[in-house]
């Protein structure tokens, strides 16, 4: 990801960053994060994702690259980390096409 050169661009624009770093705050997510995981979210690395990116648009600082890259890359391990809830199938059940068993109370 870190080439050095000025072709390499952020992974995000960084109104993304910005965005991303304004819900994590507001009071809807504060209180979904809170209800789900039983404690207040953490955004400060959205601020900091948002801050290395200003600095990369501004001054291309190979710091705040590495620190772009870096972030993104950990985002991306977190979310491979959640396996499926449920298992794939590779085809139909073989009695696919027969209808659903009734209930004796519905009849």
């Amino acid at each position: 990801m870190a080439d050095g050169g000025n072709n390499w661009r952020p992974p995000r624009p960084c109104e993304a960053y910005r965005a991303e770093w304004k819900l994590c705050r507001s009071a809807r997510h504060l209180l979904h994060h809170y209800y789900v995981h039983g404690e207040r979210p953490t955004c400060e690395q959205w601020r900091r994702d948002l801050a290395s990116c200003r600095e990369w648009e501004e001054r291309r600082s190979a710091e705040a690259q590495r620190s772009l890259c870096e972030s993104e890359r950990a985002r991306v391990q977190a979310a491979q980390k959640h396996a499926l809830v449920w298992a794939l199938r590779r085809s139909p059940p073989a009695e696919w096409h027969l209808p659903l068993p009734q209930d004796e109370k519905d009849e």
